[in-house]
């Protein structure tokens, strides 16, 4: 049995209040939250979550839900991946518990986590997006505007947003045809000198079957502060969507 299938056997039955000890199977976890408090005891590859999160609570499992839940700020927000429990983090959380049909009270616990848990990798990144797919630069991300970590880690937040709009767009597949660019990498494609591909913050999408306009215009809904498609000039064959500082989008094609 894979460990993928082990930890969803697990998180449905914590989702049903009932406790299990870790299987001996899976890996350790070197950077899990300290087990104080049993709710969840499922190990994850990733990370493991040890107890209740809710409006009030701060600190590093605050922000690894954030990364989590980016993809459902509301429409035209962007979630602060702070480690801050306010209110925009229990919005967000109660708008995820709604599409996957849990108990929406905003309060992170076995129910939300198991589902995390079933929707993520052990390499952190959600089932549907890999880190491959967001850079076809090099291979370890350096030589952009912010620190090769830094970058990696916006990538992670932009793949949890996709996997949100995928989920909303009817569990369809996004086609993703590039993210991150080193400066060089940025240049040679003529990208703009302000690029966020070179944060880490931007991918772009194929058309795919839902197609360039219904993709722009879902973005709005799930994080995105940077949206550009059709009638904006040089994308009218795929469509940019990418996070960070301001907002500005522009499809005119899609009436955006």
């Amino acid at each position: 049995m894979s460990s993928r299938t082990v930890r969803r056997l697990v998180s449905v039955l914590a989702g049903a209040g009932l406790v299990l000890a870790a299987p001996t199977a899976l890996p350790a976890v070197a950077n899990a939250a300290p087990a104080a408090v049993a709710e969840v005891s499922a190990a994850d590859g990733c990370y493991t979550w040890s107890g209740t999160l809710s409006e009030g609570s701060s600190g590093e499992a605050v922000r690894q839900l954030q990364i989590r839940v980016a993809g459902y700020p509301g429409s035209g927000s962007q979630l602060a991946i702070d480690g801050q429990f306010g209110p925009a983090t229990k919005a967000a959380v109660q708008r995820f518990q709604s599409a996957y049909g849990l108990g929406a009270d905003g309060v992170a616990g076995p129910a939300t986590f198991g589902k995390i848990y079933e929707l993520q990798d052990d390499d952190c990144s959600p089932a549907n997006f890999d880190y491959s797919e967001l850079n076809n630069c090099n291979s370890d991300w350096s030589g952009g505007k912010v620190s090769a970590a830094t970058a990696r880690a916006n990538a992670l937040v932009t793949m949890w947003k996709l996997q949100a709009m995928r989920h909303a767009m009817g569990d369809r597949p996004i086609t993703v045809n590039g993210g991150f660019r080193s400066v060089t990498c940025n240049s040679n494609v003529g990208g703009a000198a302000n690029s966020r591909h070179m944060y880490g913050h931007a991918a772009d999408l194929g058309a795919g079957s839902q197609g360039f306009c219904a993709l722009a215009l879902a973005a709005r809904n799930h994080g995105f502060t940077e949206i550009l498609g059709p009638g904006y000039p040089g994308h009218d064959d795929h469509t940019h969507v990418a996070g960070g500082d301001g907002r500005f989008w522009s499809a005119p094609s899609c009436g955006m």
